[in-house]
């Protein structure tokens, strides 16, 4: 089974320089949805920090359909991760994006170019679309053979997620 990862417009009206969660949330007590996030993450084996603001990510979406096609590019979704839940960074910046790229190595100037010339608009487009298609309504949602988990979940949600379309694949060779 492959993965394939699948963008999602969440916040897009979110300004170049971001918004904070403040004001994203307004009227909201933000305590009690930092440790609800802290403990899925915890729960998950993932860092999450203490993030003041959302960024818009669509420029982060492209690069991370451009890392896609290069050879070990995958890494780009765990920097970008890093730089927005952990690092608090401007994932909508493209000085921000190149330099996460090269730290994963990655061309900074082929990334730039990437970024600026918006090379991957249309394949971020078609996810999108795809996404709105499919009843995405949050992320991380894990979609297959019509089965949908929106998200973060407990390990035990994911696997038995994973099992069943292993078996529903299975089913689907024997009756070929």
């Amino acid at each position: 089974m492959k993965t394939r990862w699948i963008h999602f417009p969440l916040h897009r009206e979110t300004p170049a320089e971001g918004k904070s969660l403040a004001e994203l949330f307004a009227g909201r007590d933000l305590a009690p949805m930092r440790e609800r996030m802290k403990a899925l993450m915890a729960e998950a084996g993932l860092e999450y920090g203490e993030r003041t603001h959302t960024f818009n990510s669509r420029l982060a979406q492209e690069l991370g359909k451009w890392a896609d096609s290069k050879p070990a590019g995958e890494a780009i979704h765990d920097a970008l991760y890093r730089a927005y839940f952990v690092d608090n960074k401007n994932i909508g910046d493209v000085d921000e994006l190149v330099e996460i790229a090269e730290a994963v190595g990655l061309d900074g100037q082929e990334a730039r170019r990437v970024i600026e010339e918006r090379e991957y608009k249309e394949a971020v487009d078609e996810d999108w679309r795809r996404s709105r298609e499919a009843g995405v309504t949050g992320v991380p949602t894990f979609y297959g053979n019509d089965l949908v988990v929106v998200g973060c979940q407990p390990y035990e949600t994911l696997e038995k997620f994973v099992l069943h379309l292993m078996q529903m694949n299975s089913n689907q060779n024997e009756a070929r």
